[in-house]
């Protein structure tokens, strides 16, 4: 059966060393982060997800969910009393208001917490992670009466949320949705239609699910303008905050899925549901997008988070696992046969998904920061620039995370031969699981015509020129330093890739809209090699510092940069065949008829 250990170690290292928190501590959110306090939230984390949570996660994949004649729902055994725990724990209040019951910590504390859930059980994590998109929208666009009705319980756990967008014959053209929402005379709406996929969308955990909601008043206009969003309460709430009758709203049936079998994605049917408008009306998209942008970089983390735990058990497998012998010599001569970590290819597929970890990682948290320092900084200048380079990055991250998670995770189960293919071993369960991720909250197609069709051009290019001058400080500062080398040419060369794509993208894409099209998803893969090869080189600048210090821990340091050294050397290169491909054009892509494919 697999395993899984909570990497705080270099969590701790990320967030305190690379990052150094610290020195935001005048700000309100990061006042108590102190590293001490970091270290015990990690350690005290790690300990319900490596004992509570992951033990159910191959359990809780055979046997999934269960749906009754009355609609209702059962998560699989163990699952209650595990989020029993969790709740008590306080674990999925870190990072929300303490004016509501959270804990205000960073946004870096919060993404630590929600990697080592995904990687110990992501079907689990998913139950209170839909709950956090959902907040977000209630916290920024609802009624002060909302925000008291909801936020207290929802943020201590005995209430979850959804995000309920999908309709049957619409995915990501909302503009399509059919759901009604007719007024009734006490203020509130009447919900009529069916949504599709709906994460967590009823289950044993919670007294109450929080669904939002997109619909259309009958005065709509066509199109995505004419989208309004909607509170839809499992049970309706009594003025005194106590649960009162049961609303019109029931699970038709539960998607047999690929993999996260342990959640209940649900077809939920409203049938004039009792709703209440959040924000403004025909303004749902904007509500809309506050649930995803905060959705899109939690599955970020679950697409290095399935990563992780999947290479984990394959370093522990090819240490173990002993077949043929060195092609430099025997290394267990008392043995039949060497361990199969001492093959060049099985190391080629560890160094891989191990290097790709570490970066993402760094990335995330980077990011994390950036959100706190977004709201709370006290300079307008930094909070501008810090909105501007997390809406950047959100594709970015969303994307390239999750198509190197999934391929990653298919790689450390190549390391298992055959075994990886078998399901009591549970590597095929993380390939299962990671699969989801490219897909939902925006399929990565989706991620990279967002990066490339809005993200680039908005405020005239400010956010990524801001980003371009970032890398290029960094760069700039560390030259100096010869045991930076690896990193600071590598890095230079393929910041130089990714500005000539964007100057061939501006030049060419609005001529033929095509050549964006055509160019997105590699565009959006260069730019995460520069992403992960800028925190590599910070993660290396670090090392090199405590080394320098004289460091009792030469060894992290030094498998830090070891490690580092591979990406920039075998993976970031990947930059100019990504190059190439953006600059072929789309010509080649659009010259078959449909009737030819």
């Amino acid at each position: 059966m697999p395993t899984y250990r909570a990497p705080t170690k270099d969590m701790n290292f990320i967030i305190n060393e690379v990052l150094n928190i610290g020195k935001y501590s005048n700000l309100p959110v990061f006042s108590e982060a102190t590293p001490d306090l970091i270290a015990a939230i990690l350690e005290e984390g790690a300990k319900i997800c490596e004992n509570e949570l992951a033990p159910l996660n191959h359990s809780g994949d055979q046997e999934g969910c269960t749906r009754h004649d009355d609609s209702s729902v059962t998560t699989p055994k163990g699952f209650k009393e595990a989020y029993q725990k969790f709740t008590e724990g306080g674990w999925g209040s870190l990072t929300d208001d303490p004016k509501y019951g959270g804990q205000g910590l960073p946004h870096v504390i919060g993404f630590a917490m929600e990697e080592m859930m995904v990687s110990a059980n992501m079907a689990f994590a998913m139950y209170p992670g839909l709950s956090a998109g959902a907040r977000a929208a209630i916290t920024i666009d609802g009624t002060d009466e909302q925000k008291q009705t909801y936020l207290p319980k929802m943020i201590s756990g005995e209430w979850t949320g959804t995000m309920n967008l999908t309709e049957a014959h619409c995915g990501t053209d909302l503009g399509m949705l059919r759901t009604k929402a007719e007024p009734n005379d006490d203020g509130s709406y009447a919900i009529t239609g069916s949504k599709i996929f709906i994460s967590a969308g009823e289950h044993d955990l919670a007294d109450n699910i929080i669904h939002l909601v997109l619909a259309r008043l009958p005065d709509a206009p066509k199109g995505v303008k004419g989208i309004s969003l909607f509170i839809v309460p499992k049970f309706l709430v009594n003025d005194d905050g106590s649960l009162g009758e049961r609303n019109a709203v029931l699970c038709g049936s539960i998607e047999e899925k690929m993999g996260i079998h342990a959640n209940s994605t649900c077809v939920l049917n409203y049938d004039g549901a009792k709703g209440f408008l959040i924000g403004e009306p025909h303004k749902g998209l904007r509500s809309m997008f506050i649930m995803m942008n905060a959705a899109r970089l939690g599955v970020a983390v679950q697409g290095y988070g399935q990563s992780e735990v999947a290479y984990q058990n394959a370093v522990d497998y090819a240490k173990d696992r002993i077949q043929g012998r060195s092609l430099s010599g025997p290394k267990a001569p008392d043995k039949a046969a060497d361990p199969i970590i001492v093959h060049p290819d099985v190391r080629r597929n560890l160094l891989n998904a191990k290097s790709f970890n570490e970066g993402a990682r760094a990335a995330a948290f980077w990011c994390a920061m950036l959100v706190d320092l977004s709201h709370g900084s006290e300079s307008e200048k930094q909070r501008e620039w810090a909105d501007d380079i997390v809406g950047l990055l959100t594709p970015v991250m969303k994307g390239v995370f999750t198509d190197r998670g999934f391929e990653y995770a298919a790689s450390s189960q190549q390391v298992y031969g055959g075994h990886g293919y078998i399901q009591e071993w549970g590597m095929e369960q993380f390939v299962r699981d990671a699969r989801i991720t490219q897909i939902y909250e925006g399929a990565n197609g989706i991620q990279a015509l967002d990066l490339v069709g809005r993200k680039l051009p908005a405020n005239g290019g400010r956010a990524v020129q801001r980003f371009f001058k970032h890398v290029m400080t960094i760069v700039a500062d560390c030259k100096t330093n010869e045991k930076l080398a690896d990193f600071t040419g590598p890095l230079e060369k393929a910041s130089a890739d990714l500005q000539t794509a964007t100057m061939w993208l501006m030049q060419n894409a609005m001529q033929n809209p095509d050549n964006a099209g055509a160019a997105s998803t590699p565009y959006m893969h260069l730019f995460g090699h520069v992403l992960i090869g800028l925190q590599w080189l910070e993660m290396a600048k670090t090392s090199v510092e405590k080394l320098e210090e004289g460091s009792d821990d030469a060894t992290f340091y030094e498998n830090k940069l070891a490690t580092g050294r591979y990406y920039m050397k075998r993976r970031l290169p990947e930059t100019k065949a990504l190059l190439a491909e953006i600059e072929a054009g789309s010509a080649d892509v659009m010259a078959l008829d449909a009737a030819n494919f």
